[in-house]
């Protein structure tokens, strides 16, 4: 067999080897994706684990000082003394869109105990972030950040992001993802009664 044929052959098998071995490796990825995703047609289960587990911190809050989307200049300090939930976002962001109707509930719920929750947009127009917060329906103050401040102040780039803040002024939990009622529930409802 001339040298070109075998050589011709050779390169087939090694193309066909690879082509095995990338479908095997996305046939386990994909039943491994089947095992792990929860079905879309059933509830969740209750021991469900939570993805973006809350971390516990221990560092002063910045001095954050922006506009709210009438315009008017706001400051993080002026909430000192309350239990303060800041939560990082955007309008573009999926899992800043899901959290939302999470946040707004339970800030509905607990706004009459020294409970503040501020949501600051990452940069998006402001007639953007008004028209979002008018179909959500969101009752908490939402702030601008044009120029990520906000962001740079928790050294932080990661959308969403939440930080809660104690009455002294400590952040004692940063969240990175989206967070879920029973976190929100088990980590500053606490508080709330001390």
């Amino acid at each position: 067999m001339p040298t070109s044929h075998k050589n011709k052959a050779q390169n087939q098998k090694y193309k066909i080897l690879a082509m095995v071995l990338i479908g095997g490796g996305l046939l386990i990825v994909g039943i491994t994706a089947l095992i792990l995703l929860p079905n879309p047609g059933t509830s969740a289960s209750p021991a469900k684990v939570e993805l973006n587990p809350p971390s516990r911190v221990s560092y002063p809050a910045p001095d954050i000082q922006l506009h709210d989307i009438k315009g008017d200049p706001v400051s993080l300090i002026d909430y000192r003394g309350q239990v303060v939930l800041v939560n990082n976002w955007a309008t573009w962001c999926p899992p800043c869109r899901e959290e939302m109707p999470i946040l707004n509930g339970y800030f509905r719920d607990h706004q009459h105990q020294d409970f503040i929750l501020v949501a600051i947009d990452a940069g998006d127009p402001a007639d953007m972030v008004s028209d979002f917060v008018a179909r959500y329906e969101l009752d908490f103050p939402v702030w601008l950040d044009p120029g990520s401040s906000a962001l740079n102040s928790f050294r932080n780039n990661y959308l969403p992001s939440s930080y809660l803040i104690d009455r002294q002024g400590q952040v004692i939990m940063v969240w990175n993802g989206a967070v879920t009622r029973a976190s929100l529930e088990q980590s500053i409802t606490p508080l709330l009664k001390e």
